[in-house]
């Protein structure tokens, strides 16, 4: 009684149960045959679809992705930058800012002088540099010392470096909001960083990778961005070292981000001169499409 009852005038809600509770059973008891010829059609594309798994171009379900654009031959320009670079006898290798603060004196004492002698090195040569931190170094360079010491003392010791009035100015400002915001220490993130005067991105970037350990990206000076542009490792002309970095990091591997500036400051300052570089003594002249044919 049961049977006829499903498989009569009770088909139409047998079907509702099988949507709300998954029990289509009841209707299939007897009438195989009753199922409508559109569910037998459906239930054979999914099969058939199943098994043409793996052809998935044809089938429209994915297609390959694109490779990532990267410049031509600079695996080989790397290789030839590294190999002019062994002797590691550049000004930035001798009097760079990894070489300017007392590596002897407490951490927080460290990260404070990497940060003064990164704003002391804007728009100046390392030899400039290196000489003002020493002088600040001998009167005990640290957040309390700097406090205290008026304007036109800082000023007369960090002279000759470029900008020497406003960096006066920006260090004094800096090292007040170190004190009261960060307890004498420094920002540990780029966007901390840059928050305070005087310090840009390329500052902060090295800062995170000499006073932190940590590679947060590509410190873009001008020689980098000029070298980059030269050997055109970008994809299109940068006019701004910040647009340099983005372009950098869109495709250079993140194993090399904390290479490429150390190399490339030097490679710039010994021989991609940004007037009259020397193409002769390069052994990219080949390779580099904006060398000098000599």
């Amino acid at each position: 009684m049961c049977a006829a009852v499903s498989a009569g005038g009770g088909r139409a809600a047998a079907r509702r149960l099988g949507r709300a509770r998954g029990a289509a059973g009841v209707s299939q008891v007897h009438s195989t045959a009753g199922l409508p010829r559109r569910s037998r059609r459906r239930k054979s594309i999914a099969i058939a679809y199943e098994s043409g798994q793996g052809d998935g171009a044809e089938q429209g379900t994915s297609e390959p992705q694109r490779p990532r654009w990267e410049p031509r031959d600079w695996r080989q320009q790397l290789e030839r930058i590294r190999e002019m670079r062994r002797s590691r006898d550049a000004p930035v290798d001798e009097m760079g800012v990894q070489k300017c603060y007392d590596s002897s004196a407490p951490p927080q004492v460290m990260r404070y002088q990497v940060l003064l002698s990164l704003m002391l090195s804007s728009q100046t040569k390392d030899q400039v540099t290196s000489a003002a931190m020493l002088r600040l170094r001998q009167h005990g360079l640290t957040v309390d010392s700097i406090l205290q010491m008026d304007d036109a003392t800082l000023g007369q010791i960090i002279y000759p470096v470029g900008f020497w009035r406003n960096k006066v100015k920006y260090i004094k400002q800096t090292t007040a909001i170190l004190k009261e915001k960060y307890g004498g220490d420094i920002p540990r993130t780029v966007e901390e960083l840059v928050q305070l005067p005087g310090v840009g991105p390329k500052m902060a970037h090295l800062a995170m990778n000499i006073a932190w350990d940590s590679v947060s990206g590509i410190a873009v000076d001008t020689h980098v961005h000029r070298i980059t542009n030269r050997l055109k490792w970008v994809k299109k002309e940068t006019r701004y070292p910040e647009e340099t970095r983005v372009a950098l990091e869109d495709w250079l591997p993140r194993d090399l981000w904390r290479e490429i500036n150390w190399l490339l400051v030097g490679f710039g300052q010994q021989t991609c001169l940004p007037v009259n570089p020397r193409c002769n003594e390069c052994l990219n002249q080949d390779i580099c499409p904006a060398a000098k044919r000599l």
